[in-house]
């Protein structure tokens, strides 16, 4: 008679168990990509190595972020999640040392950082510690994010400034509902994979920080 009540109670502590683990891996090895792309991004500021490009930036993260999720499973997954923010870590040092060479340089780049740091932490903890569930914002973000790259490159083309800050804006917005999104995610045990979470995360906060860093830049030449 109490079988089937045991069964339930197992599965759920287990349920528990392996949401718990998700979260502790995610975030161990979000701690160690963001300190390995700021080691390649400092390398990069140091060596002044030239940005690579459009079209090889785009190679280099869509070519990293396939092979990151194919081999998401396996060791290889870790080496090609390395491989990843280190790239997109060293495509940032040649951002920073532009920021960093015009006045109040050193300002932006840090209050972006602090803006960006802090918006992790509180929008990643309201998720953690409330486990609200945001996976209704799935299908708008898949689509804000097609819009908002899509105008990005449109920016870039067409240089139309005002386009590309309204690009900055959408971005910020976006990867603040992505954190939510993937962060809550992990807590209801949509996303089971701590290397793809890890991965959501980290570009969400890469594209937060040079986001901010673009606005406080405009904001900055305009003052």
């Amino acid at each position: 008679m109490d079988t089937m009540p045991s069964l339930n109670a197992n599965r759920s502590q287990s349920a528990v168990l392996t949401t718990n683990r998700v979260v502790r891996n995610t975030y161990l090895l979000l701690s160690m990509t963001l300190l390995f792309s700021a080691l390649t991004a400092a390398v990069s500021m140091a060596l002044n190595l030239p940005h690579p490009g459009l079209l090889l930036t785009l190679g280099g993260y869509f070519g990293l972020l396939f092979a990151t999720s194919k081999f998401r499973n396996s060791a290889w997954g870790l080496a090609f999640v390395f491989a990843l923010t280190g790239f997109m870590g060293y495509t940032l040092g040649p951002i920073l040392n532009a920021y960093l060479a015009v006045p109040n340089g050193g300002q932006i780049v840090m209050t972006a950082m602090a803006a960006t740091g802090t918006l992790f932490l509180g929008l990643s903890g309201y998720a953690l510690t409330t486990r609200k569930d945001f996976s209704f914002m799935g299908s708008f973000l898949v689509v804000g994010i097609l819009v908002a790259f899509l105008a990005g490159l449109g920016a870039i083309f067409l240089e139309i400034p005002g386009l590309s800050l309204a690009v900055s804006t959408m971005f910020i917005l976006l990867m603040a509902g992505l954190i939510l999104y993937e962060t809550s995610n992990i807590v209801h045990g949509g996303e089971t994979n701590y290397i793809m979470a890890t991965v959501t995360l980290f570009v969400a906060i890469f594209n937060l920080f040079t986001s901010l860093l673009h606005l406080l830049g405009f904001m900055n030449d305009e003052a």
